[in-house]
């Protein structure tokens, strides 16, 4: 199933509940559609967001709104059901946002391309805390939420683990020249994955994050800008050179490619509620919804011997966190990110009183 959206995408995000998929475009426009199989998938909602690029794309509420953020710094609500702006912080950053994602029911998280992560409680209506432990761009985001443990990746070449609990950032990387794009927990929450320029997977065990435990090279040079969690053991990657592929972790290989979105960058990808589609957009303006049980076919090669030897692996490393006393700068990447880039009255509340 394809949608020919007419520009650039930046981020897409699927209903947590129901057949709506969301995504922002460089033009400034949010696209809501709604899907179905063997049916054309309808527009529901077209709205101008932002007069910049709509980067960073996220439902929240349970579904009943959509919060995006934009290089012009601001947040803005927008309602599923209408299309009406509920909700517009305008100085939520004090530089282009990049990446917006949940945390809880009642808040988000977001990152900016100066390097700032912003926790927003939306029970107290204001911004609870900000981290400012990165000096270039935020790549991506992911949360522990058993943990309350928030990590971030930046152009700097560094991965951050930042406690929501204590509003202290806990760890961070040295610095490494395989500039990180792109995270996610594995392994119940006992490794950390980050898709890199070079391609190359660095494997980070929780709890040790100065320096990543081990390198999958087979993906390289292509860039991998998106991964997306399938499993505990398996995760699906994003390259620049338009592939998305199924990845096994502890052990480390490909399992397959299992589709090719087209010749350009796969910027995002994403999961439909009940996880049977996969949503990729890239640079060909068009966002592909693709049918996961025939994607898989004949992927099954992973054995339950196979997952079974990879969990001794991950878990020798123990289960503490290793608090980096050592937070001082060292020698930074320097590629920047190409700019192209409850209820609806709660939540406008939530805004008002910023």
């Amino acid at each position: 199933m394809e949608i020919n959206l007419g520009s650039l995408p930046f981020d897409i995000d699927f209903h947590p509940s129901d057949s709506l998929v969301a995504t922002g475009l460089i033009n400034g426009y949010l696209l809501l559609y709604r899907y179905a199989a063997e049916t054309e998938p309808q527009r529901l909602v077209k709205v101008r967001a932002h007069k910049e690029s709509c980067r960073a794309t996220r439902f929240i509420h349970k579904g009943c709104a959509i919060v995006t953020g934009s290089p012009d710094c601001s947040i803005l609500g927008t309602d599923v059901e209408t299309g009406a702006k509920i909700a517009h912080l305008q100085n939520a950053h004090a530089a282009p946002i990049n990446r917006i994602i949940n945390l809880t029911e009642a808040t988000i998280a977001s990152g900016d391309d100066a390097g700032c992560v912003k926790i927003w409680d939306t029970r107290q209506q204001s911004c609870c805390n900000t981290f400012e432990v990165h000096e270039e761009y935020i790549s991506d985001l992911t949360f522990a939420s058993d943990s309350m443990r928030l990590l971030a990746t930046s152009g700097d070449g560094t991965l951050s683990v930042c406690s929501v609990r204590s509003n202290k950032v806990q760890a961070q990387s040295e610095f490494c020249e395989d500039e990180p794009l792109s995270v996610v927990i594995m392994k119940n929450g006992r490794k950390v994955v980050c898709g890199t320029q070079t391609g190359t997977l660095l494997l980070y065990s929780w709890g040790f994050f100065k320096d990543c435990s081990d390198r999958f090279v087979d993906l390289s040079p292509n860039p991998v800008d998106a991964l997306l969690k399938y499993d505990e053991d398996r995760v699906i990657t994003g390259s620049c050179n338009g592939l998305i592929s199924l990845v096994g972790i502890l052990p480390n290989r490909i399992i397959q490619p299992i589709a090719e979105h087209s010749d350009y960058p796969v910027e995002r990808l994403a999961f439909s509620h009940d996880k049977k589609l996969l949503g990729s957009i890239s640079h060909d303006n068009v966002l592909k919804l693709w049918d996961m049980d025939e994607l898989l076919q004949g992927s099954s090669t992973v054995t339950r011997n196979e997952t079974a030897a990879s969990g001794s692996d991950s878990g020798s490393d123990g289960d503490g966190m290793d608090v980096d006393s050592d937070l001082s700068n060292t020698s930074r990447g320097t590629k920047t990110k190409n700019n192209g880039k409850a209820s609806s009255s709660s939540f406008g509340s939530f805004f008002a009183e910023l």
